[in-house]
């Protein structure tokens, strides 16, 4: 995170907080218990230092979190590398026709030319998925191509 500094602080017999200070002066932050539970956790508007929320969550809901928040900066990022790329783009595409199938089915890059470089599910991100990489329903297949090769991909991952 470049530009915001974030504390921690050792919570003895507790765990660990990680927290950072938003524009609004509010805090917002992690607390890591030493079993493994997470809390997400926001200041008072008024008290920086004073708790208004700790809403807990287990790991799988920390991840999906951490996921809806990591997956939009993920594709800002591989459009801000291929920003200066004459004539490639990247697009999340809905993956409905190969629920339940491997990416290699999809055959994309050969049938279109276009890569998935990574799938995000419920909100977590998997980068670099291989062809063995199995789709579920609603997961959303990032695609970096050409825009006839990403029209195509649409409508591969699409209707099949």
């Amino acid at each position: 995170m470049s530009g915001v500094n974030v504390e921690v602080t050792p919570l003895p017999g507790i765990g660990t907080r990680q927290d950072f200070t938003i524009r609004t002066g509010r805090r917002i932050g992690v607390i890591t218990h030493r079993d493994g539970k997470v809390e997400l956790i926001v200041s008072r508007p008024d008290d920086p230092d004073t708790t208004a929320a700790s809403i807990p969550l287990g790991p799988q809901e920390a991840g999906t979190l951490a996921g809806l928040l990591g997956a939009p900066q993920l594709v800002a990022q591989l459009r801000e590398q291929q920003r200066d790329v004459s004539g490639v783009t990247t697009r999340q595409l809905p993956a409905t026709a190969f629920a339940s199938r491997a990416l290699g089915d999809t055959a994309l890059r050969t049938r279109t030319g276009a890569s998935i470089v990574a799938v995000i599910r419920a909100g977590v991100v998997h980068p670099s998925p291989g062809p063995e990489f199995v789709f579920d329903h609603g997961d959303l297949a990032v695609v970096v191509g050409t825009a006839a090769g990403l029209d195509a991909a649409a409508g591969i991952l699409a209707g099949g």
